[in-house]
This record gives structure tokens, C-alpha cells and sequence, in this order.
């Protein structure tokens, strides 16, 4: 396992403030910056691009960044009602032709995990590397129950804040801007765009769970020791199922480890970009 210093990427993303953006002519908000070999960042549910932040800052160096506002987020526009995760990895892939990008890098977090694990599933010609940052695989009955009665409470309740919190913060100091961060995040998200997301992660953990072993390129599984939902074992699972794949835990993180340990995301996510298609 890794460990992690006590300087928070969470404060580089509030100095960022609203990162400036484009849209497609779809409606897909992203933010680009570097130039190079393209790489798409796709955040979790409730979050939005800024999420991203010291991994755009540190990978752009060398590499064109593009990060996307996920459907229902940000200033992007929505999904149907009803949409599934596979609706969520077609939206990709008609955001990747919008941009003209024959292949791509991409890493996704939470339900962007979900998404980008899609994409290398499913168009996986246009894949080079896939980097699965805190993403579920096969969740066990209490979990999936739990997540699922999460979804079906959205359109009632509207968007919970502090239980996500709960779940993805330790009471650690590199958590405190983090948490604070994501609190506005999610009082910031489209109710409706959120529910769609929601459920679409929700029901989308086995979705693709039997394609990994068709996954060609380096793929990185990277969570955090203590992620209640996103655990170590599935990242282990994972990566023991795809021909390049790896697994990499940073100890004592949790969910939101890309903003609590900057420092050995943005190593281990250059680190990944490092290796041929061939390689691992």
C-alpha cells in the first residue's frame, strides 16, 4: 500500500475556483488544457469537473487534459429519465467524435470509473489506457441493497449531502477542504441530473464486470485503504481479470483519494500514461 503526505490536492481545486469550459454540440461542458496525447477525466455523481483539479494541473505538463462535466453535471445537459450506465457510455463515446478523437486515455472516478470501464469494454479500439479510480465491481447483497434503496430515495428526498460525506471523508486534516469542497459540489448539482446518474451507478456495478478480461491496454485500479464501497478487494479483482491491469491502494484514504492524496494519484495516473500499449 502507499501512504500519503499531509498537503491536500482539495486546496489547489478551491484556488481553482469554476474552471473556465466549452461545450460540444451535444451539450457536454469540458475544460481542456495541455497539449499532447489525449486524456479524458470523467468525475463521480454529485461532483463536477473542478473535481479534477490537481490531476489537470500536474498531467497537463504533457498531455492534452480534457475533463468533462458528466451529463446532469455541471454545465452539462442531461440524459433521459431512466438512463443506464450503457446510456452513459454511449454519451462518451458521441462526446469523443464531437472532439474528433480517434483514441484516447481515459480515467474515471466513482461512476466515472463505471463509465471509462464501458468505454474500454465497448469501444475499446479507441482505448489506450483505462484508469479505474474508486470504482465498484460486483458489490455484495448488503451493499448493492443499500445502494440501491439510496437511488429509489433521491426523487423523494432530493440530494444527500452528509451521508455521501460520511462515506467518502475520514475525520483526517487532508480531508477538512475536501469535505468542505464537496459539500458545495453537491449542493451546487442538478437534482434531476443527479437521480439519473444515480441510478444508472446504482444498478451499473455488474454491467460490464465479465469484460475485463477483454480489456487490452494498461489498465490501473487505484482506491483508497479505508473506501467502504469502493473496496481494496475490488480493485484487486479487477486488475487480476485484465491481461495489463494493476492495482494500486493509497492507505488511509478513503473515496475522494485523487483530492486527499494528490501527490500519489498524480504519480501513479503518470506513472500508468508512462506505459506502452504493449506493456505491463
Amino acid at each position: 500500500m502507499l501512504t500519503a503526505g499531509s498537503i491536500s490536492g482539495a486546496a489547489a481545486a478551491k484556488g481553482a475556483g469554476d474552471l473556465p469550459r466549452k461545450k460540444t454540440p451535444g451539450g457536454t461542458a469540458y475544460h481542456e488544457a495541455g497539449s499532447g496525447e489525449p486524456l479524458v477525466l470523467i468525475h463521480g455523481v454529485g461532483m463536477r469537473l473542478e473535481a479534477w483539479a490537481p490531476q489537470i494541473t500536474f498531467l497537463s505538463a504533457d498531455h492534452r487534459v480534457i475533463a468533462v462535466d458528466m451529463p446532469g453535471h455541471g454545465e452539462s445537459a442531461k440524459l433521459p429519465a431512466g438512463s443506464r450506465l450503457e446510456e452513459f457510455v454511449a454519451w462518451f463515446g458521441r462526446f469523443l467524435d464531437e472532439m474528433a478523437i480517434d483514441r484516447v486515455n481515459v480515467a474515471g472516478h466513482s461512476m466515472g470509473a463505471l463509465v471509462s470501464g464501458g468505454a474500454a469494454a465497448t469501444f475499446g479500439e479507441r482505448i489506450s489506457r483505462v484508469a479505474y479510480l474508486n470504482g465498484v465491481y460486483r458489490r455484495d447483497p448488503q451493499a448493492k441493497a443499500a445502494v440501491l434503496a439510496r437511488a429509489a430515495a433521491i426523487p423523494l428526498t432530493g440530494v444527500d449531502k452528509e451521508g455521501p460525506l460520511a462515506r467518502w471523508f475520514g475525520d483526517d486534516a487532508d480531508s477538512v477542504v475536501a469535505r468542505e469542497l464537496t459539500r458545495e459540489w453537491l449542493s451546487r448539482v442538478d437534482p434531476d441530473g443527479y437521480a439519473v446518474a444515480y441510478a444508472a451507478f446504482a444498478g451499473g456495478d455488474e454491467t460490464y464486470a465479465d469484460r475485463w478480461k477483454d480489456v487490452a491496454g494498461p489498465a490501473l485500479f487505484l482506491t483508497g485503504s479505508d473506501d467502504p464501497n469502493s473496496t481494496p478487494l475490488m480493485a484487486e479483482q479487477m486488475a487480476a481479470l485484465a491481461p495489463k491491469g494493476w492495482a494500486r491502494i493509497v492507505e488511509g484514504h478513503r473515496h475522494m483519494v485523487n483530492l486527499t492524496a494528490p501527490d500519489i494519484v498524480n504519480s501513479l495516473l503518470a506513472e500508468w500514461l508512462s506505459f506502452g500499449e504493449d506493456e505491463r
